[in-house]
């Protein structure tokens, strides 16, 4: 049995999965690896064609609709790193055999129509129903795009003092998923507010128009080094992967961290702490030091909010995080809490 759940150690994916990547391909010019959201396959004309994989969302105490979302919105938040919308599609669902034909009909339909939202071609994949499948990921995707490579914006890009941003708010997409997974018990012990601000943020989970708007649609901006979604590990997991794939180190300032007062009580709540717990929704962004007002200023423009929370610095001196007078280590944590406190409240017999 796994000992750990959520994503591969770093260890394991550097010694072990890095090293087996099977035929080696002169044109696959960005290569899998720790805190690389995407890869890239050189083209004619110097273009090149973009792909990203996740899981795909199936959660019944979330609800069909919000599951679709997850499952299209969080590979969407990959390619949105780049820069660029994502065009292509493959989706592969292994889907509980308890599921109804009604129920999987539903759950496509919305699946079809995001993509549709977000000008995204579904090209093919494979769909069946798997005994014993319980788990509330029903198989995978990967989304593809073609762009021209010198505009294309990847997470290992960030330099010597670029500023670090951060989009949104911490644990977005956890406090949102809690709230409105356990409905009554958020009711009921933090009251109908947090639970009405927990189901209204939940269409936050997107940092597509964080992306796209960040680095410039018809214009690209070059002040933008670097960018990384948020997921597993939080904001300082991302912040810690995008400085590691890209060589360097960086300064945090732990009060400048966004988190909303609501969030807070639901992930005191649940244990959690909101800067390391899932966050889906949110884009970390490496900007050349000088401009970050001007991106700040774009993304609100878009109603999107946006802190400076850092600095990116020589690898020598470390990933650092301070708080007041202390400096410490930003240490990286491999497992989730997030996942744990789910499961936990749900075999509690919260609701």
């Amino acid at each position: 049995m796994c000992e750990k759940l959520g994503k591969i150690a770093e260890a394991e994916l550097e010694g072990f999965i890095l090293e087996n990547c099977g035929h080696f391909r002169k044109e696959v010019s960005t290569k899998p690896g720790f805190g690389v959201d995407v890869s890239l396959v050189d083209l004619p004309n110097e273009l090149a064609l973009i792909s990203t994989s996740d899981p795909l969302s199936l959660i019944p105490s979330l609800g069909l609709e919000e599951s679709a979302w997850l499952s299209v919105h969080l590979m969407a938040n990959d390619m949105a790193t780049t820069g660029f919308s994502p065009q292509y599609a493959q989706m592969v669902l292994n889907l509980p055999a308890s599921l109804s034909r009604e129920d999987f009909k539903t759950y496509w339909n919305y699946i079809h129509q995001f993509c549709k939202e977000i000008g995204v071609a579904i090209t093919g994949g494979h769909t069946g129903f798997v005994e014993g499948q319980n788990s509330t990921i029903s198989g995978g995707g990967t989304f593809f795009s073609v762009a021209p490579k010198k505009e294309i914006v990847l997470s290992n890009r960030a330099e010597v003092n670029d500023v670090i941003l951060v989009t949104k708010t911490c644990a977005l997409s956890s406090t949102a998923l809690l709230t409105m997974s356990f409905p009554e018990t958020i009711v009921n012990k933090l009251g109908r507010e947090t639970y009405e601000a927990g189901c209204e943020i939940f269409k936050q989970t997107s940092c597509l128009k964080d992306g796209l708007s960040a680095a410039g649609t018809n214009h690209k901006f070059p002040e933008i080094h670097a960018m990384h979604d948020v997921t597993e590990g939080g904001v300082m997991g991302a912040i810690y992967e995008m400085v590691k794939a890209s060589g360097k180190g960086a300064l945090i300032y732990d009060e400048a961290l966004p988190v909303n007062f609501w969030q807070k009580e639901v992930c005191e709540l649940f244990e959690l702490d909101y800067r390391e717990i899932i966050g889906a929704g949110s884009m970390i962004i490496s900007c050349e030091k000088g401009k970050e007002q001007e991106v700040i200023s774009r993304l609100k423009n878009e109603n999107i909010a946006c802190t400076a929370v850092g600095e990116i610095k020589d690898e020598e001196e470390g990933i650092k995080i301070t708080k007041g007078d202390e400096v410490k280590d930003l240490i990286y944590k491999t497992e989730d809490p997030y996942w744990k406190a789910f499961f936990t409240a749900i075999k509690s017999g919260w609701k």
